[in-house]
């Protein structure tokens, strides 16, 4: 049975299809009707059969598998000179972390019959959306920033979907695509409807996207011996693995299968840092600038920056904001000891530095994604 959606909000429930609304007339984002869990107790992982990849956890997930690379169970490495682990995000078929949620999101395309899904991304997301749209047999559109990086915009292409390039602002990208997601109709009634171009294959919005990175929990987990380790330091955008990692921590918990969260640390580039803001945090650089080589999580405005910090909240976290001097010290230092990761990917390991510095962390057992290749700044 394919999930319907409900607005964990105002409680308004409506129908899968192709045609279903994007977020909740109330505004709010929806989530699914159906939340399952497994039933007994894990299996240690050397006992786990880990061929399907992430879709090995598919007692968890509310979609049927339909699109996959078997991507999943990126390495987790020790990483001393840190006093980290680390998980490699960037091994994935498109070289980011965003695989996870696109595995999930094309395969509640195909269950609903989707013949087009339209994206808005600053470049990995629609790298990701492509490329399983591809493997899918269904057409995409990939709403981008005029400046977007080559490589991301000949991942795209390579996938034989259609770039859209938009001039202005990261949100103009967003507003442009959202026009073609809802056509000329606009909105029936009060519901955002997708009677446009396609259906939204968002990153931000759409609970498929969520229900794949919340397996970014379930591996560390898994990779632990089911432990939960004392802390996660992650970047902040849109928060989709941040998101994922709560939801995932907590399904883990609710389960039975774990036992305590990890306390969640973001990390946001300065000038574009909303949940810093809000939190009351310093959001720009000593020279009053905001950083420039952060465009992966250059997002003013979160769709989803309430649970963010509902999720801050509930794990006694914090966010930071990072400008461009530490990302790059901490990008030359991933070089040289050998991970190879684009700049965004930076920012949780300079956020993990200043955290220390500030004794804000002090546990030992922490464990950081990087979450992009650095092929893609090729």
């Amino acid at each position: 049975m394919v999930s319907d959606l409900i607005c964990p909000d105002c409680g308004a429930v409506y129908e899968a299809g192709p045609d279903e609304p994007w977020r909740c007339a109330c505004g709010h984002a929806l989530e699914f009707t159906e939340s399952p869990r497994p039933e007994g107790d894990p299996l240690p992982l050397s006992r786990l059969d880990t061929s399907e990849g992430l879709w090995t956890f598919f007692e968890f997930l509310p979609i049927e598998q339909h699109v996959t690379f078997y991507e999943g169970f990126t390495p987790l490495v020790e990483a001393p000179d840190w006093g980290a682990d680390f998980k490699l995000e960037y091994v994935f078929p498109t070289g980011s972390f965003k695989d996870r949620g696109a595995t999930t999101t094309l395969s509640r395309a195909v269950e609903l019959g989707v013949e087009r899904v339209i994206e808005d991304s600053s470049g990995n997301a629609g790298a990701a959306i492509a490329t399983y749209a591809a493997r899918a047999g269904i057409e995409a559109d990939i709403y981008v920033p005029a400046d977007v990086k080559q490589s991301k915009l000949m991942t795209i292409q390579r996938a034989d979907a259609r770039p859209v390039r938009i001039e202005g602002t990261r949100e103009d990208v967003t507003a442009a695509c959202l026009d073609a997601v809802e056509g000329d109709g606009g909105e029936a009634g009060d519901v955002p409807r997708q009677t446009g171009e396609g259906w939204y294959a968002s990153h931000a919005w759409n609970p498929a996207f969520y229900a794949g990175t919340m397996t970014f929990a379930f591996e560390v987990a898994a990779q632990r011996g089911w432990a939960v380790p004392d802390a996660l330091v992650l970047p902040i955008g849109h928060g989709t693995l941040f998101l994922g990692a709560y939801r995932g921590f907590t399904l883990l918990n609710e389960a039975g299968i774990v036992d305590g969260m990890p306390r969640l640390l973001g990390a946001q580039a300065t000038g574009y840092a909303p949940i810093v803001d809000a939190l009351g945090g310093d959001t720009t650089d000593e020279d009053g600038n905001g950083t420039t080589i952060a465009d992966g999580i250059k997002i003013s405005a979160p769709a989803r920056k309430d649970e963010i910090l509902e999720a801050i909240d509930a794990t006694n976290g914090d966010a930071i904001a990072i400008g461009s001097d530490p990302i790059e010290t901490a990008l030359d230092r991933l070089h040289r000891g050998g991970f190879y990761v684009e700049p965004t990917c930076a920012v949780a390991p300079a956020a993990l530095r200043r955290y220390r510095e500030a004794d804000v962390l002090s546990e030992d057992d922490v464990v950081v994604p990087l979450t992009g290749s650095g092929l893609k700044t090729l």
